[in-house]
């Protein structure tokens, strides 16, 4: 068994306007605490409890939380909202008929808990685990969306089976024109096209340079964590139906390790300029990690495997092309999508792509054309 850890992001169903009102406030009062806490001094703050602010409506577990929160951020000189926070004893989570309840207390000496209505989404199986037991609540936290929605962040663990054996692997490339492509081995593939991302990370490009000219600060960082919200979100749909393709097949997901690709990957100046064409903005990892914790949920098993050759070597008999944009030309004229290429390598990965010895293998990389670039698999 695996120890999965989850997040689920609940936002409270039909709340009414004075509880909304109450959370503000009591967020408001928590906020200045944790500020008052920063101008102790660092020795004597640990040693403080709930005690120390009696003085304060807020339940005393949650300023204990508060407090625990404040001295785990040592750098911090202010902060702008410090969000209540509650360990699993000071909350429940209860089924009422259709609905799903949170159950707590806010307020200092009262010991009666208030159930609050949530949404579900695609929770349910793992609410069901909480309420039987199967899976072990951790800390919830009130939050409020910048377009006043208010939910719960609950953390919760479960154990999960390890994933078994799989009928074969699936390779997985990821690039820029093609944010993922997923090869079977009987040459099947699946693709999740990047043009979409490339239009939008311009767009945003713009209207940043436009904002940074205008002196909009504010502003600027508002396009920019809405840039990353969308993108994490393509980046979850990706990950989603990649899981959902390979358990479908009842076979395993290889990546290509990319670690320290920041500081191989070789870009010109004008390519680097360019938002949609610059990788270092891409988030290619976060791909992976979004997909290994969907697969371990899924016993899916994930690996990793190195990126050399994937996207140059032939898929057929691992012997060295060249790869030129978007196509893959093989040393008997064969053509196909490069990205598929890579992709089949990396599902059939059995050591490096190349079979041939070191000597020939440099001898036929002097035949490369280097200019062809490789999007995803860097240089080393």
């Amino acid at each position: 068994m695996v120890n999965l850890t989850l997040t689920l992001k609940l936002p409270f169903y039909k709340l009414n306007q004075s509880k909304a009102v109450e959370f503000d406030r009591l967020t408001s009062i928590n906020t200045q605490v944790a500020n008052h806490l920063l101008q102790i001094d660092i020795k004597e703050r640990k040693k403080l409890t709930s005690a120390a602010f009696r003085h304060v409506e807020i339940g005393s577990m949650w300023i204990n939380q508060t407090i625990r929160n404040a001295n785990a951020r040592t750098k911090v000189k202010h902060f702008k909202r410090m969000w209540l926070e509650v360990n699993n004893q000071g909350f429940e989570v209860i089924k009422s008929g259709d609905l799903y309840t949170v159950s707590f207390s806010l307020y200092r000496g009262r010991k009666k808990r208030i159930p609050v209505c949530i949404h579900q989404a695609s929770h349910t199986q793992v609410l069901d685990k909480i309420i039987s037991g199967e899976a072990l609540l951790g800390s919830l936290k009130l939050c409020k969306s910048k377009k006043g929605i208010w939910y719960a962040l609950i953390s919760v663990s479960m154990e999960v089976p390890e994933a078994g054996e799989v009928k074969g692997w699936i390779g997985v490339d990821r690039g820029q024109n093609n944010i993922a492509v997923a090869a079977l081995g009987n040459g099947f593939g699946k693709f999740w096209q990047g043009g979409r991302v490339k239009d939008l990370r311009r767009r945003f490009q713009r209207t940043r340079k436009q904002l940074q000219q205008a002196k909009q600060f504010k502003s600027l960082k508002r396009l920019e964590q809405r840039e990353r919200r969308i993108i994490t979100h393509i980046n979850h749909v990706i990950s989603k139906q990649l899981v959902q393709f390979a358990a479908y097949f009842d076979m395993g997901l290889r990546f290509e390790d990319l670690s320290g690709c920041r500081q191989t990957m070789k870009q010109k100046k004008k390519t680097k300029s360019d938002a949609a064409n610059n990788r270092d903005s891409w988030a290619f990892y976060q791909l992976e990690l979004f997909t290994r914790y969907k697969a371990i949920r899924a016993g899916v098993p994930v690996e990793s495997v190195p990126a050399p050759y994937t996207s140059k070597s032939d898929h057929r008999n691992g012997v060295l092309g060249v790869r030129n944009g978007d196509w893959f030309r093989g040393f008997d004229g064969y053509r196909c999508n490069a990205d598929f290429n890579a992709a089949r390598n990396i599902g059939q990965w059995i050591g490096f792509s190349c079979p041939l010895d070191l000597q020939k293998a440099v001898s036929a990389m002097d035949m490369v054309d280097i200019k062809g670039g490789v999007n995803d698999s860097p240089y080393n």
